[in-house]
C-alpha cells in the first residue's frame, strides 16, 4: 500500500518462505519502477507475525538494508517482545535501521519529524 511518498508492507501473521520472498521482490520492484512518483520510505510492519524463524528474521533485515541501498528510508514497525527476543537470540542486528511502535510513528520518522 502507498501512503503519500511511502510504501507500507504488512507481513501476514503466518508467512511462508515464498510469501516473504515475494514481498521482498515486490517492494524492491516497486521502488525501482517509481520513476514517476517519489518514494521516500518503506515501512515494514511485522506486528501481525506470530513467530519468527531465522529465515524470516534474516529476510526482514536484508530487505530493510536493500531498501536503504536503493536510497529509500526503511522503518520496521510493530516488533513484539517475542520477535525482539528471538531475533536477538539468533544474532540478528538491525544496525542503524529505524524502528517504531506504530505506523503513525514510522510515517513521522520517514517524514523527518521528531520521534
Amino acid at each position: 500500500m502507498q501512503v503519500r511518498e511511502n510504501l507500507i508492507a504488512a507481513l501476514p501473521a503466518h508467512p511462508t518462505d515464498s510469501t516473504i520472498d515475494e514481498l521482498q521482490e515486490s517492494i524492491l520492484t516497486r521502488i525501482d519502477q517509481a520513476d514517476t512518483e517519489r518514494i521516500d520510505g518503506v515501512i515494514l510492519d511485522v506486528a501481525p507475525v506470530q513467530t519468527v524463524d531465522s529465515f524470516l528474521a534474516r529476510t526482514i533485515v536484508e530487505t530493510a538494508k536493500m531498501v536503504e541501498l536503493m536510497g529509500v528510508h526503511p522503518v520496521l514497525v510493530g516488533i513484539s517482545p517475542a520477535i525482539a527476543i528471538t531475533a536477538t537470540e539468533l544474532g540478528f542486528s538491525l544496525g542503524d535501521i529505524d524502528t517504531a511502535l506504530s505506523t503513525d510513528a514510522a510515517l513521522d520518522i520517514v517524514s523527518g519529524l521528531p520521534k
